[in-house]
């Protein structure tokens, strides 16, 4: 008897659930309901069939082959609406936008991202609005953009210029191979830290001028596996004591790390403006957020500098990985496909030539290209899964009844290859951006294709990400011929991330394609 009541929270889960499907059982005969595949077992629903060694895009795809774009499936305590049509996904953006725009509480934003703080993972509401309107205002309009331009350019030129170097070195008769993938997360990470704070990396991997910074990169990384995997707490919330796993423990552990060295970012920018008597230099956008917000002010329930390090910390969380891992991608849809490839290069010769470096200005000339891009993201979609969805009231999807709090999945993989859209959808084929599907773009009005997700909720990077990836891949092919070692394929084996990250390492072999002037 002593021992009783360590089993009231898993006796108190159980009785709950027991209500719940009791309630369900009872709406189900007075409205209609979203088809839910059969196989749920007590308690976890169907978790098990998220367990595997696929994707969740694509096991949450396969169940869609047999029951629909629009089916329902219960993750514990909770229950979700997966859809997967582009019918489906109008309706959630549009008629039922603002009903699906807040975030459900998780783990991730709870323990990495100060408490709800960072606004891509916060509650719909007066907070997330502020900030949101900050960030595009003062990031990702126009006029910023315009200014960070030089740092895109100088990172990039650099980029190349290492490249460069290890262009020329050999194994003995055989010339080097290069990691590419390594490289693309360098010189994204590196734009995305020069605007928010003013610090970069060198190219041999340590922040200059701080060594004591230079960890944080891969504690990002880190958050970012951390914040893709199954969190117990997150269907269970009252198990969230014992921690199953350890998941919540590394998560804080991330969090602190990453928070060590943005505080040392924000103090070291609090001293400058100081010494400045308070001249508001707004270098980067750190000084932007601290001209902006008043000293000791607090935004519902936040501190200023918890908004601040949060906003940091989200947009390094979302911001660099995802680009990096487009890339890697696109390059190796382009290294299988070498026809597509050369055709790249021809344009780029054509268009630009050999004799100077392609510019951001010439993208718009370069329409082949923006479609290798488009492909890519279709194949490959940042966020293969859309970012978490739920319903703040009752409301109606495709004629289904969705309850208050059922979480929204969009699963944009499967969305982007549907063949009643996409014509031979799983093949890499960049012709059709120029062709049937001409007029679609990337501004998630094309309920289709919707790489960046759509409605309030949507990505609001989208201009700056193209921006980096075109440049990036543009300077590369006009640079460089590109083949893997001993002309092999590219293994496309995709992990189990939240990003669909690659599982083997791109190993490619570069040789330099122009004057060897213009590398310097």
């Amino acid at each position: 008897m002593e021992t009783f009541p360590q089993f009231l929270p898993v006796l108190g889960v159980l009785i709950l659930l027991l209500i719940s499907a009791y309630k369900r059982s009872s709406t189900r005969k007075s409205i209609k309901l979203a088809p839910e595949p059969p196989g749920a077992l007590p308690l976890i629903g169907h978790l098990h069939f998220l367990r595997g060694q696929a994707p969740v895009a694509k096991i949450l795809g396969k169940i869609a082959d047999d029951y629909g774009p629009v089916y329902s499936l219960r993750l514990g305590s909770r229950q979700a609406l997966v859809v997967s049509s582009w019918e489906m996904v109008k309706d959630c953006f549009t008629t039922n936008d603002r009903n699906f725009a807040t975030r459900p509480d998780t783990a991730t934003s709870r323990h990495m991202v100060y408490n709800d703080a960072g606004f891509a993972l916060a509650p719909y509401g007066p907070y997330w609005r502020e900030i949101r309107k900050l960030v595009t205002s003062e990031l990702f309009t126009s006029q910023r953009l315009e200014k960070y331009k030089n740092v895109r350019n100088l990172e990039i030129k650099s980029f190349i210029t290492h490249l460069f170097s290890l262009s020329t070195l050999k194994n003995g008769d055989q010339m080097s191979t290069v990691n590419m993938g390594k490289w693309f997360e360098q010189v994204t990470f590196n734009v995305t830290i020069q605007i928010l704070a003013r610090k970069r990396f060198s190219y041999g991997c340590r922040i200059e001028g701080d060594d004591e910074d230079s960890h944080v990169h891969e504690a990002i990384k880190k958050g970012l596996y951390l914040s893709g995997i199954f969190v117990a707490s997150d269907f269970f919330p009252i198990l969230e004591w014992m921690d199953i796993g350890g998941h919540l423990n590394a998560m804080k552990e991330v969090a602190k790390e990453v928070d060590i060295v943005i505080e040392k970012w924000l103090k070291e920018h609090a001293m400058k403006r100081n010494e400045n008597d308070g001249r508001k230099e707004e270098e980067d956008f750190m000084d932007v957020m601290l001209s902006t917000l008043s000293k000791d002010s607090e935004m519902h329930g936040h501190r200023r500098e918890t908004v601040i390090k949060a906003t940091i910390m989200i947009l390094m969380l979302t911001g660099s990985e995802s680009t990096a891992l487009t890339l890697t991608w696109a390059l190796s849809l382009l290294l299988n496909n070498p026809h597509v490839l050369r055709a790249a290069q021809e344009e780029l010769d054509i268009h630009v030539g050999r004799e100077k470096w392609v510019e951001e200005s010439d993208i718009k000339n370069l329409p082949y290209l923006q479609a290798i891009m488009k492909e890519t993201l279709r194949m490959y979609p940042p966020g293969p899964l859309a970012g978490p969805h739920e319903a703040i009231e009752d409301c109606n999807i495709g004629g289904y009844h969705v309850s208050k709090g059922t979480r929204l999945i969009v699963n944009v993989w499967k969305l982007h290859r549907d063949p009643q859209v996409w014509s031979d959808p799983h093949e890499f084929r960049p012709e059709r951006f120029l062709e049937q599907h001409s007029n679609i773009n990337y501004q998630g009005q094309n309920y289709e294709y919707i790489p960046f997700s759509s409605g309030r909720r949507m990505c609001p990077a989208i201009t700056f990400a193209f921006q980096v990836v075109h440049l990036t891949l543009a300077r590369l092919l006009q640079g460089f011929d590109l083949s893997t070692p001993m002309g092999k394929p590219v293994d496309m084996s995709e992990g189990l991330g939240i990003a669909l990250p690659k599982v083997k390492p791109l190993e490619v072999i570069i040789t330099p394609r122009i004057s060897p002037n213009l590398y310097d």
